[in-house]
């Protein structure tokens, strides 16, 4: 079976990610029984100046984790340099289900990525556009550069303004079924997006557990029960 065909596998029926940005986020991750969400997204940039609360609490979270240390450009809580985000990802890996690191970081990062492919922890390659849906003409340039740089998972997030911008995200979903998508939406349109988009293929589906960090946000354990309703 093929990476891809394996992902494809392990998140079928679209898995629902709760973040983790905040010691009140963690608080509320560690009361959640198993089940309630299906992943943990660590946003070990939210802990740069002390990760030792997150560290600590990691190998006895309810559900797998997704560890982030994200780019200050893409959203990123500090800005911080290459070499500080290497140092922060180092002591999370041995935890990790996936590392999600930024197309645009790949080659600084390069090291982490293959450190993590030693311990079989596989990588989501992510772009994020807060002030607008990119062309899928972009969208699909973009998957191909994420493609040859070893994404197993290839995650967009991006501002939906109208019903035009949702439906270039699905079709970048049902154009390309056979690469494991995380797909989302934000801002006004941003809660229908997630809905529809995980009904389309999207396989990671993100949301809030303490507060909302991003307009068109779910709450992660409702997102979980609706996307159940939808069957």
């Amino acid at each position: 079976m093929s990476a891809s065909k394996k992902i494809n596998a392990m998140t079928s029926r679209g898995k629902v990610v709760g973040t983790i940005p905040s010691p009140a986020a963690l608080a509320v991750a560690r009361k959640l029984p198993r089940g309630a969400v299906d992943l943990f997204e660590l946003r070990v940039d939210h802990f740069a100046s002390d990760p030792r609360l997150l560290l600590r609490a990691a190998p006895d979270l309810p559900a797998p984790l997704i560890i982030t240390v994200r780019h200050a450009a893409e959203g990123g809580a500090a800005g911080l340099s290459a070499a500080e985000r290497r140092k922060l990802f180092a002591p999370f890996l041995p935890h990790a289900e996936f590392i999600d690191v930024e197309l645009r970081s790949l080659p600084n990062l390069a090291d982490i990525i293959a450190e993590a492919r030693e311990r079989r922890v596989k990588l989501i390659v992510s772009v994020h556009f807060f002030k607008s849906t990119p062309s899928l003409r972009r969208l699909e340039l973009l998957l191909r550069r994420a493609r040859r740089g070893g994404a197993e998972i290839f995650k967009v997030a991006s501002l939906a303004r109208n019903l035009p911008d949702v439906f270039t995200l699905s079709r970048l979903l049902l154009r390309h079924p056979g690469m494991p998508m995380s797909v989302m939406g934000m801002g006004e349109f941003g809660k229908l997006s997630r809905l529809l988009l995980a009904r389309a293929g999207s396989i990671l589906n993100y949301g809030y557990l303490d507060a909302v960090q991003i307009p068109g946000q779910w709450p992660a354990p409702v997102l979980k029960k609706r996307l159940a309703e939808l069957g």
